[in-house]
C-alpha cells in the first residue's frame, strides 16, 4: 500500500477510490434498507458485518492474499477512537432508516461536509476555498428546506441521522490522520476496526436486549431465501464499503470522501423515491434535492482541479 504522499501523486488511484466508494455506498443504502424492513435488529446486523470483515481479513492474511500486519497493541490503542466513532455512526444510521425515507436520509447526510470542514478548520487545516465553503453552507440550508417539505417527518429518525453525521465526521477525520501520520493501509485500518468493534458491539446487543432474541429471529427468518440473499449481500457489501471508504479517505481526504458521499446521492435519491417504500414526492423536496445534485457536481470538479494543482506543486518541489 502506498503511503499518503505517494498516493497524492496517483490521480488514477484517487479516482478509483472515489468511484468505488460512491458505488458501494449507494448500493449499501438500499441493501440496509431492505434488511431492516425484514430484520429490525440493526446492532446485531452490524455485529455480523464486523465479524465477517475480521474473519475475511484474517483468512486472507493466513493464505497470503493480503500484506496486512498482525495486530499490535500500540496501534490498537491509537485506533480505538476510530472504532468507537465508526460503530456509533453506523448504529445510528441503521436505526434512523427505520423512521426516515431514503431520499431524506441522504439529504441529512449531506450535512457531513459542513461538519468535516468545521472540524478541519479547528484542527489546523486552514480555511476552505470560497467555492467549497459557500457550497457547504448552501447545501446545509437546502437540507433544512427539504426537511420542511417531508410529509413523513419523524423526529426520532431525524435526530438519530443527525447524531450519525457527527460520528461520521469524527471517524473520517481520525482515519485521514491515521493514514497520513501512521502510514496504515485501508485494509489494516479496517482489520483493526473490526477487531476493536466486536467486544463493544457484543456488549451493546446484550445491554440493549437484542440478544438472544435477535438470534432467534435470525434463525427463524433463515428459512426465507429472499432474506438470506439480502443478508448475505449486506455482509459482503459491508466489507467492500468499509474498504473503499477507508481507501478513499487515506488516498484522498476526509472532505473528498464526504463530497463523494454527496454525489452518490444522485442515483440513490432518484431510486429512493420509488423503491423500498419510497416517499410522496413534493416540489419542495425534489427542487432542492435536484439543486444540490447540480451544485455539488460543480464543487467536485473544483475539488479535482485543486487536487491536480496540489499534485503539480508536489512534483515541482520534488524536482527542485
Amino acid at each position: 500500500m502506498q503511503n499518503r504522499s505517494d498516493a497524492e501523486l496517483s490521480p488514477f488511484l484517487s479516482l478509483f477510490a472515489a468511484l468505488s466508494y460512491g458505488i458501494c455506498s449507494m448500493a449499501m443504502v438500499f441493501i440496509n434498507k431492505a434488511v431492516v424492513m425484514q430484520y429490525e435488529h440493526s446492532m446485531t446486523l452490524l455485529t455480523l458485518q464486523q465479524l465477517a470483515t475480521g474473519l475475511l481479513i484474517h483468512v486472507g492474511r493466513q493464505m497470503g492474499y493480503t500484506k496486512a500486519k498482525a495486530l499490535d497493541s500500540t496501534t490498537a490503542k491509537k485506533l480505538l477512537p476510530v472504532s468507537l466513532f465508526y460503530n456509533a455512526n453506523v448504529a445510528f444510521a441503521l436505526a434512523s432508516l427505520k423512521g426516515v425515507n431514503i431520499p431524506m436520509y441522504i439529504a441529512i447526510k449531506r450535512l457531513t461536509p459542513l461538519t468535516v470542514l468545521t472540524a478541519g478548520f479547528f484542527s489546523g487545516k486552514g480555511k476552505p476555498t470560497t467555492m467549497v465553503a459557500l457550497s457547504v453552507l448552501l447545501t446545509a440550508a437546502g437540507c433544512v428546506i427539504a426537511a420542511l417539505g417531508d410529509f413523513s417527518f419523524d423526529l426520532s429518525g431525524y435526530s438519530m441521522a443527525l447524531v450519525s453525521v457527527f460520528f461520521q465526521t469524527m471517524y473520517l477525520v481520525l482515519v485521514e490522520k491515521s493514514g497520513a501520520e501512521d502510514g496504515l493501509s485501508s485494509i489494516e485500518i479496517m482489520f483493526y476496526n473490526s477487531f476493536l468493534s466486536l467486544p463493544f458491539l457484543l456488549l451493546l446487543i446484550v445491554v440493549t436486549g437484542e440478544f438472544p432474541i435477535s438470534l432467534s429471529i435470525l434463525f427463524a427468518k433463515s428459512n426465507s431465501f429472499y432474506f438470506l440473499v439480502i443478508l448475505t449481500l449486506s455482509l459482503v457489501m459491508g466489507i467492500f464499503l468499509n474498504y473503499t471508504m477507508f481507501l478513499c479517505t487515506v488516498v484522498n481526504s476526509a472532505l473528498t470522501t464526504t463530497i463523494v458521499g454527496v454525489l452518490k446521492g444522485v442515483g440513490s435519491t432518484t431510486l429512493g423515491f420509488f423503491l423500498l417504500g419510497g416517499v410522496q414526492v413534493r416540489a419542495l423536496n425534489s427542487d432542492w434535492i435536484g439543486y444540490q445534485h447540480s451544485w455539488w457536481l460543480v464543487v467536485y470538479i473544483c475539488q479535482i482541479s485543486a487536487k491536480k494543482e496540489q499534485t503539480t506543486n508536489i512534483r515541482y518541489r520534488g524536482s527542485s
